[in-house]
């Protein structure tokens, strides 16, 4: 596969040319810190200059409480708040004022966005301020590799950024570039190791919290706190006592006795990020405990020190028998979370993946979410691709979570997703990034970590425009050099990208359909018959599982009205998560007036189609965009049109054989 030179790291969405609209101005600085490091950078670079208060000025960068403040800069009024900052264009001066040194340098990576229009028209101040106070990336990094799952789990970018040969790496100029581009996004959160915590990472909170500190030293300069995934076991593990029960006097004082040296370390750190009682990690179960008590032991812990702990709802039967259709996977969630409303500490954050079952194509949204008004939650989404292509395909995530963060579970006139994560723990993402010299492997899925985080910003923003951000920022237009090209290509590429990998892999929410273990390319029963209660349950008459309350599993009745409603009916049920909450016969006819067999059918060579056309798209941007990055793109287009055709021959071939309804149109099945 083709790569830049290897010394090379691509520069993502922040090339030198992104800077040079600041760079070739005047711009006043208040005090020292990396504002002032990153203009005076773009300055020497495009032959602007760092000047004092005083003469000409076309840019004001200041913390509002600086002295002195430009003329200019005091007449523009604007509380900015925690993270926040007032922009301006008044009297021919840009301004930028901020309460903190963390909202200064968003306000400058905004202005580094808005290029040239930055200093165009008289604009009246506007106030930017993040709606979430957390918007962090989890890395599920491991520091020696696994023998399954690798150095990065799940990851498809290389290696870590962080971790090397059992260790930290040497070099970490790589990190502080990592937190530069975070910052740009709005990002201000990292765990820096798996969440599946495995014996030499336990280490991390102990006697190699070193390496953690040293991660955080190049992280702090851009705002990026950094977070700690733990084993809940730890008190057994690395302090050796006889038991981890989160009600034990002895327990809960070497937690607090362990914080206290992490926060002597790092005086910053953010917290703990802890998967338990889960596909094999320890957890307060085996004590007869609940999760609300180990989380909270883990929260008092944390807060004398301002900390938070994560703690993931991602608990479930992985030994399920697959002959009992009464164990319901999906149920998992709420019935081990909801009940414990209300019993978390304050510092405490339940950390909920978006839909029930593990970051599928299409699944409902969780009804955990709706479900504990009176706990801090926050919203987990994948960047990594796990089940979307794993970044050798092109899919663009943002419009699966626009849709996903504007779901009202209450019905029209309630609160969105997006409200209930803003009002509690924020967003969080599984990171995609790894030691790949584009970061994410296929170039284009760099997009997908930009768009996290600017939807963590403001989950009202439109995929379609922070698209146009990204692309505008990563392939700067050359002077005299129309990008509009580059931009429809991109955008017809990739606005549909997501529907289109729906398309031809596993339909209507049915889900999975995966080769197991690597979760890469079909297997259409490859998870029928196995333990982890991930089934389609396709038979001669029809496909999908019932989890109505009349005849399945009860899990519609985990939702609140009208959804309890509307998915209890296969009428009602929206299509495309039809084969999620109901087994129908496959000439049960959709809203479309199509048939379920023939749906299959219809989307799989029409994604195969769309797939073909984006490859043929991207051919013709040859010498508009690096070459290397080019030829990356294109080999991966190769591949995904491969793996495309794969889907659609064995998922189309499947249902032939299971229905013996022929396709309609008369093409080629085998």
């Amino acid at each position: 596969m083709t790569t830049p030179p290897a010394h090379d790291v691509h520069a993502a969405w922040l090339p030198p040319e992104a800077f040079r609209a600041i760079g070739s101005r005047r711009v006043f600085v208040s005090g020292s810190g990396t504002v002032r490091d990153e203009v005076a950078q773009a300055c020497a670079q495009y032959g602007g200059s760092v000047v004092s208060g005083e003469g000409p000025v076309d840019l004001v960068l200041a913390v509002s409480t600086a002295e002195p403040l430009p003329a200019v800069a005091q007449a523009v009024q604007g509380t900015a708040g925690e993270d926040g900052f007032v922009f301006a264009r008044h009297d021919g001066v840009t301004v930028v004022l901020a309460d903190d040194p963390a909202g200064l340098l968003y306000g400058l990576f905004h202005v580094v966005r808005l290029g040239e229009s930055a200093f165009g028209a008289a604009r009246p101040a506007e106030l930017h301020r993040p709606a979430t106070r957390r918007r962090m990336v989890d890395h599920w990094d491991n520091v020696d590799v696994h023998p399954v799952m690798g150095q990065v789990e799940r990851g498809y970018s290389g290696g870590s950024i962080f971790w090397r040969d059992g260790g930290l790496r040497d070099d970490l100029t790589r990190v502080r570039a990592y937190g530069r581009l975070l910052a740009a996004s709005g990002i201000n959160a990292i765990s820096v190791n798996n969440v599946n915590v495995h014996a030499t990472e336990a280490h991390l909170l102990t006697d190699r919290l070193g390496d953690v500190a040293a991660i955080a030293d190049e992280l702090r300069p851009y705002g990026i706190r950094v977070h700690l995934s733990v084993n809940f076991a730890s008190p057994i593990a690395l302090g050796g006592l006889p038991s981890a029960d989160p009600l034990d006097e002895g327990v809960r004082e070497w937690w607090a006795r362990a914080t206290e040296r992490v926060y002597e370390t790092i005086p910053d750190f953010g917290g703990y990020v802890v998967k338990a009682d889960s596909e094999g990690q320890p957890g307060p179960f085996a004590y007869e405990r609940t999760h609300a008590d180990g989380a909270n032991m883990l929260a008092d812990a944390l807060a004398p020190f301002g900390g938070v702990v994560h703690w993931r709802a991602f608990v479930y039967n992985h030994r399920q028998d697959w002959r009992d259709r009464s164990t319901d996977r999906a149920r998992a969630a709420h019935d081990h979370f909801a009940p414990l409303d209300g019993r978390f500490r304050d510092n405490a954050i339940l950390q909920v993946k978006y839909g029930p079952m593990d970051f599928q194509t299409r699944e409902p949204v969780s009804p955990v979410i709706a479900a504990m008004p009176g706990t801090s939650l926050a919203v987990e989404l994948q960047v990594t691709q796990e089940y979307t292509g794993q970044q050798r395909h092109v899919c663009y995530l943002p419009p699966q979570w626009s849709e996903i963060l504007a779901f009202r579970p209450w019905g029209p006139g309630g609160r969105a997703v997006a409200d209930v994560a803003t009002g509690g723990g924020g967003l969080v993402a599984v990171s995609n990034v790894g030691d790949d010299p584009y970061w994410t492997g296929h170039p284009l899925a760099q997009a997908n970590l930009y768009a996290f985080g600017r939807l963590a910003w403001d989950p009202r923003l439109d995929p379609a425009a922070i698209l146009d951000e990204w692309i505008d920022l990563t392939f700067v237009p050359v002077t005299n050099v129309d990008p509009g090209p580059l931009r429809r290509t991109l955008h017809a590429m990739m606005d549909g990208s997501w529907r289109t990998y729906e398309r031809y892999t596993a339909p209507l929410g049915v889900g999975f359909m995966v080769r197991p273990g690597h979760h890469y390319g079909p297997d259409v029963d490859g998870y029928e018959y196995t333990p982890w209660g991930t089934y389609h349950f396709a038979d001669r008459d029809g496909v999908g599982v019932d989890r109505t309350r009349a005849s399945g599993t009860g899990f519609t009745g985990q939702y609140p009205q009208p959804w309890s409603e509307v998915y209890e009916s296969p009428e009602q049920c929206p299509d495309e998560l039809l084969l999620f909450f109901h087994h129908v016969p496959y000439e049960h006819v959709l809203h479309d007036g199509t048939t379920v067999i023939q749906h299959i059918y219809d989307t799989h060579f029409a994604g195969v189609e769309e797939v073909a056309e984006a490859r043929l798209s991207w051919e013709k941007l040859a010498g508009a965009v690096d070459p290397a990055l080019h030829d990356r793109v294109r080999e991966l287009l190769d591949e995904q049109l491969r793996c495309a055709e794969e889907w659609r021959d064995q998922v189309n071939t499947y249902f032939f054989r299971k229905s013996g309804v022929p396709d309609a149109r008369g093409r080629r099945i085998h």
